[in-house]
């Protein structure tokens, strides 16, 4: 009798790890960054070259960055809201350009639209990595003080963008300080 039972227990735990799994958003994937000072960089931009731009350039304001890459499908479906993001609203996008090639990137935003106030070049993954990106896209929301506040794990659609982004970029610049 107590064969059976073995695989039976067996059975019943895997079951219900498996529906407490699919529960869970995977697009809610955590960062120990949030809470935390953004990582440091300073990087190439995409356009013009020769210039680079610092995590430290920022400091002062409440700004967004954007993990992409030309060869990023979902990239493709968040760039429409990015760009009208862009259009309507004062907040800085930078774009963290991601494993790309550097000609494809350009290409892609000449035909796509260029919703960054700046592009930044990570050609081999290490800022992406002291950022944790799991994949791209992500959106990070970093306030006045360079303090990650918010990563958002996939594309940004006009349902996370009003309902989590702006509420949270707006409390941010009230409260002026970075600390909401």
């Amino acid at each position: 009798m107590t064969r059976f039972l073995l695989p039976l227990a067996a059975f019943l735990a895997l079951t219900i790890a498996l529906a407490a799994g699919l529960r869970h958003d995977p697009r809610e994937l955590p960062s120990p960054l949030v809470g935390k000072p953004a990582p440091a960089f300073s990087l190439p931009l995409l356009e013009p070259e020769g210039r680079t731009l610092a995590a430290a350039d920022m400091r002062g304001k409440v700004w967004l960055l954007n993990v992409w890459a030309s060869w990023c499908a979902a990239c493709r479906t968040e760039h429409p809201v990015l760009v009208d993001f862009a259009a309507r609203s004062h907040v800085p996008l930078y774009g963290l350009n991601y494993k790309d090639e550097t000609g494809a990137a350009r290409d892609w935003l000449q035909r796509m639209g260029n919703p960054y106030a700046a592009s930044l070049v990570d050609a081999d993954g290490r800022v992406g990595i002291d950022y944790g990106v799991y994949g791209v896209p992500e959106t990070f929301v970093i306030d006045q003080s360079g303090v990650v506040r918010y990563r958002q794990a996939g594309p940004v659609t006009r349902e996370v963008l009003e309902r989590k982004l702006m509420p949270l970029i707006e409390q941010l610049e009230k409260s002026g300080d970075g600390h909401a």
